[in-house]
C-alpha cells in the first residue's frame, strides 16, 4: 500500500499543534516572568509607566495581555512625590511562571521563603534566562529595592534617577539565579544583591546585566 508523505507528516503536525496550544494555555495562566529583553536604553525605562508598558507588551505578545502587568521596581522620593515600594505595586499573588510553577503564594512569601531560582525565574516564553556561567551573564535584574521590597531612604541613587537615566547614577539589582561571587546573603538575593556600575547598557552589562525586569500580574 502506498502511503503519502502528507499522511506520514500529519501526526507530527498535529502533535506540534497540540504542544503549541498547551504552551499558550500555560502562558495565559502566567502571572510572573522575567523580561526576555531590556528596553535598549540601559536603565532609562521611561519611569515606572514605561517599565509597566514593557511588561504589558511582552505579556500580550504571548497571550497573557488580559492581565494588568507591573514591573517590580521601587522609586525614590523626588519632586514632591513620595517613594514607591516595588512590593506595593504587584498585587497580592499567587504568582506562577509560564510553565505553571508557583514562585510565591503572596507578598510575604515572595520576600521570604519563595521558590525563585534560575529554573523557575523564566521569561515570558517559558525559557531560561542566562545567568552566571552562561554567555553573556544576564542575572542582574533591575529592582531599585531593598530585600523587603521597599525603596531606599536617603539621597543616594539606587534607581538611575527613578528609571529615567542611561548615564549617571546607579541601580540596585537582584540575581534571578541567586548566584554571586561571594557566598553571602546579598549575593544570593533575588531583588537586592548589589548596585550596578552605572545606568548605561554598557555599565549594566559590566556587572552581568541586560536591563531585564521582573514582571508581575497585579490584577
Amino acid at each position: 500500500m502506498r502511503i503519502s508523505t502528507f499522511t506520514l507528516a500529519l501526526p507530527t503536525a498535529l502533535l506540534a499543534l497540540v504542544c503549541s496550544f498547551a504552551s499558550q494555555a500555560q502562558q495565559t495562566d502566567m502571572t510572573f516572568f522575567v523580561t526576555s529583553l531590556g528596553m535598549g536604553k540601559g536603565a532609562d525605562l521611561g519611569g515606572l509607566a514605561g517599565a509597566d508598558r514593557h511588561c504589558q507588551t511582552l505579556a500580550s505578545a504571548v497571550g497573557a495581555g488580559q492581565r494588568t502587568w507591573r514591573a517590580y521596581l521601587s522609586t525614590s522620593a523626588a519632586g514632591g512625590a513620595g517613594a514607591v515600594n516595588a512590593r506595593d505595586r504587584i498585587g497580592q499573588g499567587p504568582w506562577q511562571n509560564a510553565k505553571g510553577a508557583v514562585i510565591a503564594r503572596d507578598v510575604a512569601q515572595l520576600h521570604g521563603d519563595n521558590q525563585l531560582t534560575k529554573e523557575t525565574a523564566l521569561d515570558e516564553h517559558g525559557a531560561l534566562v542566562k545567568g552566571r556561567g552562561d554567555t553573556p551573564n544576564m542575572h542582574d535584574i533591575l529592582t531599585g529595592s531593598q530585600a523587603d521590597g521597599t525603596a531606599f531612604a536617603g539621597s543616594d541613587d539606587h534607581t538611575c534617577s527613578n528609571w529615567t537615566s542611561s548615564g549617571e547614577g546607579t541601580a540596585q539589582v537582584g540575581h534571578h539565579d541567586r548566584i554571586g561571587l561571594r557566598d553571602d546573603a546579598a549575593a544570593r538575593s533575588w531583588n537586592s544583591s548589589h548596585p550596578s556600575r552605572g545606568c548605561s547598557s554598557e555599565a549594566l552589562a559590566g556587572s552581568g546585566g541586560a536591563g531585564l525586569l521582573y514582571c508581575f500580574a497585579a490584577e
